[in-house]
């Protein structure tokens, strides 16, 4: 079996070349990509111009300024950055079917048995550099044994060992020592003649199959994918390369600096596992029909779905989902379309159920000139729960259980939300759930019909009836203009809304105190004595006197009976 191969695709510049595909303006001088990192900003990408004026990603936007006064910035979108590396991960389909996305700015790609079909490892480079160029983005290419050589080769090819700190190298000294200096001409004193320029610290991108270790050996120690703190610990003791950590102790090395650049090093060389896995791709449920001739009468629209629909349910219920949305894509013969959707209450994949929402739609498709082509897709599915079968004879019921509606008529209630909702929207459907609280207002909680399944388990009506109606609290005051007696004591008559109400008769109280676990607005006035008050007037009011806690005590009606 031959060696696997691997390549790392490297996008150095992805988040400024994103925004300069679409505001090619940009491009016209220093301009860079700025993320938040803690309290300060910092540079995330940068093109080319903002490189050659001494900007990096990384650099704090302080510096980019003091450095570059002209820079233009846009803030970072991690969204579209990471959309748009989906994309490019689509494009590279085209290289190997093994393709993996590795955020903020790399794909990963197994080309093993696919080079040939490009005139081998170099032609597929040269049509990557090539196609990436058209796209107007910079890029950086590595191929190797294993994913971690591939990453390195991509990314540290041709560039030396950078020294950890100031004073480690010839190149920081100071210009004017540097100036004074004389030239050191080594071989003018029987030292080795200098390389050629094009050839000196040259390493290529393309590692031979089971040479990783003579194509790694020159890189610096970042390119195994260690913590900074770590790349800058190894500097120190002079450990730069990876041929110079190659030839130290295992046990040396992972008691002093971790397991973690043993595990590295390992897994460039290709001695420890490093498995590459791909994105699943999306299952697509859609089917087409194409015409022989147009078409526009509402018959042949629905003669059209008839035929659609079974092949889509088909499809749906052998990968073991229902579909939540349908579209329905009527191309016309002048280029154009006309799209109807409809959403259900819960997945299904049965025909019977999916054609009267559909065909309520139908309506609504012009067809003009004449439709050529019906497209229907399942846009929005989700797995069906298989329902477990039971006996034909009754089980014991439990105590203070209540029965399971039957299942047919759960599908009945679903039926109904879906074509109500076909004709409002489901979001404009609720229904009411029990809440787990004794207080009035958080009694039932409202959701939304189509994402939630109906309650079973209903609390047991309490003695004292609730009203059919609440609303906040309003305060209550005496017929006098003065407040309610502050003793409790049930007012005979009082304003409310600005009306006068004469009470008939009252039941009560009916005492609830707040939750004293949690802090609640509305119950900072503490203990609540309820009545049911039945007024002169026609009305049957809700009142209650708070006993006063954080708030002032009186009287609040919150409520109306039917």
């Amino acid at each position: 079996m031959p060696n696997r191969r691997i390549l790392s695709i490297w996008f150095p510049r992805l988040a400024a070349e994103r925004l300069i595909r679409l505001e090619p303006l940009l491009d016209e001088g220093a301009f860079a990509v700025v993320r938040d990192s803690g309290q300060t900003q910092v540079i995330g990408a940068v093109n080319a111009a903002a490189s050659a004026a001494g900007l990096h990603p990384g650099q704090s936007l302080r510096d980019a300024r003091a450095l570059c006064a002209e820079l233009r910035t846009l803030l970072s979108n991690p969204q579209a950055e990471e959309a748009f590396l989906e994309a490019l991960e689509r494009w590279a389909g085209k290289f190997s079917p093994w393709v993996a996305a590795t955020p903020p700015a790399s794909l990963l790609a197994d080309i093993t048995g696919c080079a040939h079909l490009f005139g081998g490892e170099a032609g597929l480079m040269a049509r990557l550099e090539a196609d990436c160029d058209d796209l107007g983005l910079t890029v950086q290419a590595g191929i190797a044994d294993t994913v971690g050589a591939a990453w390195a080769l991509a990314r540290y090819a041709g560039q030396p060992a950078r020294p950890a700190r100031s004073g480690d190298d010839i190149d920081q000294e100071a210009l004017a020592t540097r100036s004074r200096a004389a030239k050191r001409r080594h071989w003018e004193r029987g030292g080795a003649a200098p390389q050629a320029a094009a050839s000196r610290g040259r390493v290529p991108r393309i590692a031979p199959p089971g040479q990783m270790r003579q194509a790694l050996a020159p890189l610096p120690a970042a390119a195994l994918r260690l913590p900074q703190p770590v790349t800058a610990q190894l500097a120190r003791l002079g450990l730069r390369r990876i041929d110079e950590l190659v030839g130290q102790p295992r046990a040396t090395l992972a008691r002093r600096f971790g397991k973690e650049l043993v595990l590295r090093l390992d897994q460039a060389m290709g001695t420890a596992p490093e498995p590459l896995s791909p994105a699943r791709a999306p299952e697509g449920f859609s089917v087409r029909l194409t015409l022989p001739e147009p078409i526009g009468l509402m018959a042949d629209l629905v003669a059209g779905f008839d035929r659609l629909l079974p092949p889509l349910c088909a499809k749906l219920a052998g990968k073991g989902r229902g579909a939540r949305g349908l579209r329905l894509q009527a191309l016309r013969c002048d280029h154009t379309m006309q799209v109807v959707t409809v959403g259900l209450a819960r997945p299904s994949a049965t025909p019977d159920r999916l054609r009267p929402l559909m065909v309520m739609k139908l309506e609504e498709i012009d067809a003009g000139p004449g439709i050529d082509t019906l497209r229907l897709e399942a846009y929005q599915t989700e797995p069906l729960q298989e329902h477990q079968h039971k006996s034909q004879l009754p089980a014991p019921a439990k105590s203070g259980s209540t029965p399971a509606p039957p299942a047919a008529q759960c599908t009945d209630m679903d039926d109904l939300i879906g074509r109500i909702g076909a004709r409002v929207g489901l979001e404009h459907i609720t229904r009411l759930h029990p809440g787990e609280s004794h207080i009035p207002e958080k009694a039932a909680q409202v959701l939304a019909a189509a994402w939630s399944a109906p309650s079973t388990r209903w609390p047991r009506r309490p003695a004292i009836p609730r009203p059919l109606v609440l609303h906040p609290p309003e305060m209550v005051r005496e017929a006098g203009g003065g407040r309610a007696s502050a003793e409790g004591a049930l007012p005979l008559m009082f304003h409310w809304r600005r009306r006068p109400y004469t009470v008939a008769r009252a039941t009560g109280p009916e005492r609830i105190a707040p939750e004293w676990w949690l802090d609640e607005p509305g119950w900072r006035n503490g203990t609540r004595d309820y009545w049911r008050v039945t007024t002169q007037e026609g009305a049957v009011l809700w009142l209650y006197y708070a006993h006063g806690g954080a708030l002032s005590a009186g009287w609040f009606c919150q409520g109306a009976f039917a």
